[in-house]
């Protein structure tokens, strides 16, 4: 556990020590206890126990649907309203190049009225970006616990946009494979990610009606922080974009790449079928001269079996002679 006392006139942070005490954070807690009006809490907690969770939402007076959402950590991103706490679920994402997977992880954000909790899941940290931001940046300190949830989601878009520009990147690697002249089979690589954009689509999409409300001013906000919420949602809504448009050129070019095998089995029929309509020609003429009749024309005759022979080859050679010209060989 990590918590830092903000004063809301300086903008300053006093980060407090966390030391164990009967297995709870008592300093802490006691410490929340003492806030000047014009301090707030922000305290940060990385995938926590339950009890640990527990104990410090029955101290800041969490509803138990929140700390159940915070602990199990598989929510869709939301905002949720309980009395005078405001809950916040976000999506964190960052793109794994070596593998070219898009991976998830959550961070639940609470915000009271003298204090904000953040609850991490995953290997992506937004916090300690978000930390140092609102360090370098005292004048959004001043503006209370709302300042927490501005620079938690403010990093966390920002890897949105990162990640969707390492996606742009990989499709168009893919797209330069599909369409060159080689014949691989690309359709398992477009699948799986087209795939990870969905993942990326269902972290994204849902997040945009969760933060409209923030770009509007509201009465227990402070007016100055609606301003950095448009430019949240509008840096959020053009990466919803690109991902609706990367998960749509992904439906296109895997219908192109399937038209394409498509069109290398018909290649591949045509000239299965040539090559056998070229040997049928031999087969039928050895196939009637192999025939047990005492009395069939040519039997004796001395230059028949050349003459069977050079049949077969003229007719042969004229049957693959206009497929080449056909295109079909």
């Amino acid at each position: 556990m990590e918590c830092v006392i903000y004063r809301e006139q300086t903008g300053e942070g006093e980060h407090i020590d966390c030391r164990q005490a009967d297995g709870g954070c008592e300093v802490t807690l006691d410490r929340l206890g003492m806030l000047k009006p014009d301090e707030f809490a922000w305290i940060r907690l990385s995938e926590p126990a339950q009890e640990e969770l527990q104990r410090l939402g029955e101290y800041l007076k969490l509803h138990p649907l929140a700390i159940e959402d915070a602990v199990h950590a598989h929510q869709r991103p939301k905002q949720e309203r309980y009395g005078d706490v405001l809950a916040v679920a976000v999506k964190t994402l960052w793109f794994i190049e070596q593998s070219a997977d898009v991976e998830t992880g959550e961070v639940m954000i609470f915000l009271g009225p003298s204090f904000a909790l953040t609850v991490r899941h995953g290997a992506m940290d937004p916090i300690a970006e978000a930390a140092q931001r609102l360090d370098r940046q005292p004048d959004m300190a001043r503006l209370g616990p709302v300042s927490v949830l501005h620079a938690v989601t403010d990093v966390i878009t920002d890897a949105y946009t990162q990640a969707a520009a390492q996606v742009r990147t990989d499709l168009t690697d893919l797209e330069r494979c599909v369409f060159s002249p080689a014949r691989e089979d690309r359709t398992e690589q477009i699948y799986s990610l087209k795939r990870e954009v969905v993942e990326f689509r269902d972290a994204v999409q849902p997040l945009v009606p969760v933060l409209q409300p923030f770009t509007a001013a509201r009465d227990d906000w402070p007016h100055q922080v609606v301003p950095y919420f448009r430019d949240v949602a509008d840096h959020l809504t053009r990466t919803d974009t690109e991902v609706r448009a990367l998960d749509d050129l992904l439906s296109s070019v895997l219908d192109a790449h399937l038209a394409k095998v498509g069109t290398w089995q018909n290649d591949d029929m045509r000239r299965i079928s040539a090559w056998a309509a070229i040997f049928a020609i031999p087969t039928m003429i050895a196939g009637i001269y192999g025939m047990n009749f005492d009395h069939m024309p040519e039997l004796d005759w001395r230059y028949g079996y050349p003459c069977a022979l050079a049949a077969m080859a003229l007719g042969a050679g004229l049957l693959y002679r206009a497929f080449r010209r056909n295109g079909w060989l």
